[in-house]
């Protein structure tokens, strides 16, 4: 798959020049974020993942707390929809839980536009075809993010992934991003799917589907660990 001129060398520099002038304009925006979130969650402030990136090159990914470290009586961590407080909920719906991923796009670790990094396994259980999308550097958003976000499935959620990295280009890129601050802010729609309070898990929405076995998605997870 041959790459733009735009995607082998303006990319980067593009991504580093808008991530360092959005740090340096928004500064005290995350100072504010970190503030209320020290408030309201305590500590702390930072939530940290480790996501697959370009290559499937394994890297932490950065995001504002949005919800409580709650346990049961057994010590284990109790539901999303329980830990996820009306704050929390008001960050995601705005993606001010994202602010921190900028420091990651200034890094080199994602760029401003590409495929979502999604979790290390919810990438065991994509398609080898699905698995393309990791050619490219992930980004804060993409494709699937201004058509649908998470209320599409996940067929098409990565289909949207594989028909960005075919071609990519700084005038389909300028565009996304003009779509992403329109629906963030003022549509504020598929922020999670219907009926669930946080975006279900590639692995979970196969079995659920029955286009996977218990077995298989158990072999799956386990091989999931071995990237972490």
């Amino acid at each position: 798959m041959g790459r733009t001129f735009y995607e082998a060398y303006g990319k980067r520099l593009f991504d580093a020049a808008c991530s360092l002038i959005a740090i340096l304009c928004f500064w005290w925006l995350y100072a504010l974020v970190a503030v209320l979130v020290r408030l309201r969650l305590g500590s702390p402030v930072l939530f940290a993942q480790l996501r697959p990136g370009r290559d499937e090159r394994i890297f932490k990914m950065y995001k504002f707390r949005t919800m409580t470290d709650e346990r049961g009586a057994d010590g284990e961590l109790l539901p999303d929809g329980v830990r996820l407080t009306p704050f929390g909920r008001t960050l995601r719906s705005t993606s001010l839980d994202e602010l921190p991923e900028v420091f990651n796009v200034l890094k080199g670790d994602m760029s401003l536009i590409g495929p979502r990094p999604q979790l290390v396994r919810d990438m065991v259980f994509m398609t080898e075809e699905q698995r393309k999308r990791h050619q490219a550097r992930p980004g804060l958003s993409g494709l699937a993010q201004v058509n649908g976000r998470n209320a599409i499935g996940w067929e098409e959620k990565l289909a949207w992934d594989l028909k960005y990295i075919r071609r990519v280009t700084f005038a389909g890129d300028v565009r996304i991003l003009l779509k992403t601050v329109k629906k963030a802010f003022f549509s504020r729609d598929g922020i999670t799917a219907e009926g669930m309070d946080t975006a279900e898990d590639l692995g979970d929405y196969l079995l659920r589907r029955g286009r996977i076995s218990r077995e298989e998605y158990e072999e799956k997870m386990e091989e999931a660990k071995k990237f972490l």
